[in-house]
Order: C-alpha cells, then structure tokens, then sequence
C-alpha cells in the first residue's frame, strides 16, 4: 500500500513557521487528493488541511485557517504544508496520507477517506 514520506518538522517559537514535504518515490502526487493530519500527544489524530488533485480546491480545519497554506510542486512530486504563525497547540506529529477525496460533503479526515498507510510522521514542537 503506498506510504508517503513526511520531513520538514522541528522545534520553533510560538509565532515562527515551519514548511512540512510529503513526497513519494513510486506515484506521481499530482494525480492525487493529499491531506496533512496532525496527532497531539494523548489526543486523536485530526485533519489539517486537504488539497483535492488538478486544482480542484482545499480545504482547512478551522485552527488554522488563515495561518497554514498546503501547496504543490509537481515538479518536485511534492505538497506542501507552509505553516505560520504557529501556536503550542500546533505541536504534535504530523502526516500526511492520500485521500480519495478533498472535496466532499462527508468529512474528508474520516478513516474511509484515507487511502495510504500511515507514515513516521514529522515532529512539530511549537515552544518557547
């Protein structure tokens, strides 16, 4: 099953920025609806923002609209997660996963919706 590959976490200061990959090696992600997803220690893991494939809109989870941007590179077969003004409630581990869509009336974080294994993840620590 196809695993995508995040980087791109670290520790930052409240109100600093941070840009998150998620690449693949064997699929070209362009073809695909990507999601970034986020786990806080003991909660469970949440959507973050979706892209739908071949420009057909995002969307974000209320937390961070306004703050996070997810984008593409095609040429790099890569999306991006560029994250601003970031809060202590942003730290956790995030991922990233195919989806089988981004637009949906249903909730795209939903478990049916994820088509890819879950990954490492990529540490994010927002902390003075």
């Amino acid at each position: 099953q196809l695993q995508l590959v995040e980087s791109g976490g670290g520790l930052v200061q409240p109100g600093g920025s941070l840009r998150l990959s998620c690449a693949a090696s064997d699929v070209t992600l362009k073809n695909y609806a990507i999601g970034w997803f986020r786990q806080a220690p003991e909660r469970e893991r949440e959507g973050v923002s979706c892209d739908s494939s071949r420009y057909q809109g995002t969307k974000y989870a209320d937390s961070v609209a306004g703050r996070f941007t997810i984008w593409r590179d095609n040429a790099k077969n890569t999306v991006y997660l560029e994250m601003n003004s970031l809060k202590p409630e942003d730290t956790g581990v995030y991922y990233c996963a195919r989806l089988a869509s981004c637009v949906t009336n249903l909730r795209w974080s939903r478990a049916s919706n994820v088509l890819s294994s879950w990954g490492q993840g990529t540490q994010v620590t927002v902390s003075s």
